[in-house]
């Protein structure tokens, strides 16, 4: 075993921080140095996340200002979007290494930031240089960086549930594809709003972006895929995502074609796993069998006659969809083995 990893975490207050922070303690190469929160400085980390209470030889961790920020070897970066762009620079001369978990270096194009968020990028000169955060589509770039960004929740889930197809080009030409993403309440992040006030949120089934969701240019830019729609939709789960693909296949494409692409794919990924069964409540993916997981489990169901194929996803957003991205994409960088830290494998009923 080689001396530990020096980590820290910015902007350690939040679900996506408190998911690190979970992920970060088991991991057996990485000592966490410092966790920072403004609102929070000098209170112990499980009086925000009480399932980190300190066990046996552990000890508590209290946060700090983001002004007393060491340095360290690798930082995670999980601040508010459009934070972590505006204060780059200081970071870097930091940490040799970044994972960032916002959206502020996912998309290649300012431009295309531009649209999806509002407002011009603070730093586009540093978008080139973060590799995209999904190592089922850029392990070997991940291996090769310094900089890795975050990933979309909803955005994983979708470019997980399509990417056999495109690579297998089973996808007929010409057709638009529509995901309709089911997505938990974690999504809508830490902070209290009207929307995730509880007489509002219980028992909802809510349509919150039907068309145009930031994710939407995430998974366009992954796929290499123009016609990618998502309506994203609030249900009642607190983690969870799952993405259901309407897509039409090439005439003649078979149960067989589809198992064979979704072999070729994700037959050796640690995580992935392929769920098709004949029968039983479970035989397609289920997001609440995920729970604290970073496995996302893809499936389908093929019409043959018409060639309408469904494709499913499911993921925990702040597993797979987040923190278990970010620490899947460290062990890459750091040239480990990309399970370390990330072996919990769900739990059954919960």
């Amino acid at each position: 075993m080689t001396d530990r990893v020096r980590v820290s975490i910015v902007g350690g207050s939040g679900y996506g921080g408190g998911e690190l922070l979970r992920l970060l303690l088991g991991h057996p190469q990485v000592e966490i140095t410092q966790v920072t929160s403004e609102s929070h400085a000098g209170d112990y980390v499980h009086s925000l996340h009480p399932n980190l209470r300190p066990i046996r030889h552990l000890q508590p961790i209290r946060f700090t200002a983001l002004s007393e920020l060491q340095l360290c070897d690798v930082l995670f970066l999980a601040l508010p979007h459009g934070e972590a762009q505006r204060r780059i620079t200081r970071f870097a001369e930091l940490a040799g290494r970044i994972v960032d978990l916002s959206a502020d270096f996912r998309l290649r194009d300012p431009k295309l930031y531009e649209s999806y968020y509002g407002e011009p990028h603070a730093a586009p000169a540093w978008l080139e240089r973060f590799a995209y955060g999904l190592p089922e589509v850029n392990r070997s770039a991940l291996r090769h960086t310094q900089y890795a960004s975050g990933v979309g929740c909803n955005a994983t889930a979708s470019i997980l549930a399509l990417l056999p197809l495109v690579r297998a080009d089973l996808l007929l030409p010409g057709q638009r594809i529509v995901v309709d993403v089911k997505a938990g309440s974690s999504e809508g992040g830490a902070s209290a709003s009207a929307a995730s006030h509880h007489p509002e949120r219980r028992d909802a089934v809510r349509s919150f972006a039907p068309i145009g969701h930031r994710h939407e240019a995430e998974v366009r830019q992954a796929l290499g895929v123009a016609d990618v729609y998502l309506s994203v939709t609030s249900v009642e789960l607190v983690r969870g995502v799952l993405a259901t693909a309407h897509a039409w296949v090439r005439p003649g494409a078979t149960e067989k074609d589809l198992w064979r692409a979704c072999r070729a794919v994700y037959g050796q990924e640690p995580f992935v796993r392929i769920v098709h069964e004949r029968s039983g409540i479970y035989r397609h993916p289920e997001p609440k069998l995920l729970a604290g997981t970073n496995l996302a489990d893809v499936g389908w169901e093929l019409d043959p006659k018409t060639g309408r194929l469904v494709m499913l996803a499911a993921i925990d957003n702040l597993g797979k969809g987040a923190a278990g991205s970010a620490v899947q994409c460290m062990n890459l960088m750091l040239g480990w083995d990309e399970t370390l830290g990330l072996e919990f494998g769900g739990l059954h009923p919960v």
